[in-house]
């Protein structure tokens, strides 16, 4: 393409409407303003962005439009540009007309006059407030994360999460040393088990919970399953649906626990409004069922307790 170039800035020169126009046209927020810091040409996105038309933002400085403490901030910066002529950079707040307060990046530069003096500043705005949100999001999750896992390893009772795909994403020792000798072993040497098949690590009865609740995306199922001479109580609760589950299991063979648990079931019957756990065979419908597996539990509790006795 060929063109006159002094024909262009002619036109542009000539023509204010033109120049207007197309700095209309561009989606970034752009103002200019003399070395007294008064606003002298501003775009729609920058219109937009602060909620003031162009007859309110030309003629005033940042002093009419900002707040007392962020408008020094700018009158500052500006006059370090002055001082030190070049590109500037940097990442400040910004408060529109509805009050909110936005994180925003001024990207700068110095104009100058044909002679060589400076006769303003240019510059655009970035509005990275949602970004910002999600890098905070970000480090909270990841704090909470770090929390979770200190959490997990300190408690006793084996607790393991997985994915999906049944990919262990952490674990603690306690659910290591429920399934045997290889298994701690493979413990010491993957920290958690991560990344471990949740199948090759765990009898099929216990995976087909875990396979269960991550298809059906209840809230958890509970068993009790008696797994190399060790009654264990097991719990699978789902954490995101169909995406993450989670275990907690406990080893109902040590006695203090199971008095605990004999205690806290007891309660957990009282609260569902049946009499006694001797009227079972009086009691229909799906609290019977409920019952029925509270009674095994307690019943298979007891007998293992004084079969270790």
């Amino acid at each position: 393409m060929i063109y006159d170039d002094k024909s262009l800035h002619s036109d542009m020169i000539e023509n204010p409407k033109l120049h207007q126009k197309i700095i209309d046209a561009l989606p970034i927020p752009i103002f200019y303003r003399d070395v007294k810091g008064v606003y002298k040409a501003t775009n729609k996105a920058h219109e937009n962005f602060i909620g003031l038309k162009k007859e309110e933002i030309i003629g005033k400085t940042v002093f009419d439009v900002q707040p007392l403490e962020i408008a020094e901030i700018y009158a500052r910066r500006d006059q370090e540009l002055f001082d030190s002529p070049g590109d500037q950079s940097y990442e400040t707040k910004f408060r529109l007309s509805d009050g909110s307060l936005h994180d925003v990046i001024f990207n700068k530069a110095v104009i100058r006059d044909d002679e060589g003096t400076i006769i303003g500043i240019v510059g655009s705005i970035f509005d990275i407030t949602d970004r910002k949100k999600a890098e905070r999001k970000l480090e909270k999750a990841k704090e909470a994360s770090v929390i979770a896992s200190a959490m997990v390893h300190k408690i006793r009772a084996g607790i393991v999460i997985v994915d999906s795909d049944f990919k262990v994403i952490d674990s603690n020792e306690g659910f290591a040393k429920l399934f045997g000798q290889e298994m701690e072993e493979l413990y010491e040497t993957i920290p958690g088990l991560q990344g471990a098949d949740l199948k090759e690590l765990i009898p099929e009865v216990v995976f087909k919970m875990f396979a269960s609740l991550m298809a059906s995306g209840e809230n958890m199922l509970e068993r009790d399953l008696k797994i190399q001479n060790r009654l264990l109580h097991i719990s699978v609760i789902t954490i995101y649906k169909n995406r993450v589950v989670g275990a907690l299991i406990r080893d109902m063979s040590a006695p203090l626990l199971v008095r605990e648990e004999i205690i806290s079931r007891a309660q957990r019957v009282n609260k569902q409004n049946l009499e006694t756990v001797q009227q079972i065979a009086f009691l229909l419908g799906e609290n019977a069922a409920q019952t029925e597996e509270l009674l095994y539990s307690i019943i298979q509790s007891y007998k293992y307790e004084e079969d270790n006795n």
